[in-house]
């Protein structure tokens, strides 16, 4: 999607491109074509570590955050997404998309 005009998003879509350089950022892409993955058309940080029970599920909504902690929940959403990430192009298959994108605008 784009949203301000040609020019803001190709400066997004190189701007995407250039964090996927930096060592801690991964860019994966859903295509659209993609039957397999349901979107999630909210914002979603599942933040895991070492210790699982400290994992939590942060989602923006209009009212503000909601952190998830249980783990039923956070079970669906490691299952989510694990979906997502089976459903997406390879790294270097997202950059390519990405660069093939930012090129036609």
């Amino acid at each position: 999607m784009r949203f301000g005009g040609r020019k803001v998003a190709k400066g997004q879509l190189e701007y995407l491109l250039e964090a996927s350089e930096w060592p801690t950022v991964t860019v994966r892409v859903i295509p659209f074509t993609c039957e397999d993955f349901v979107e999630a058309t909210y914002p979603l940080l599942y933040a895991g570590g070492v210790v699982p029970q400290l994992d939590t599920v942060q989602m923006d909504s209009p009212v503000g955050g909601v952190f998830i902690t249980a783990a039923a929940q956070l079970k669906r959403y490691v299952g989510m997404l694990d979906t997502a990430e089976r459903s997406s192009l390879s790294e270097w298959e997202s950059a390519q998309l990405i660069h093939r994108i930012a090129r036609e605008l």
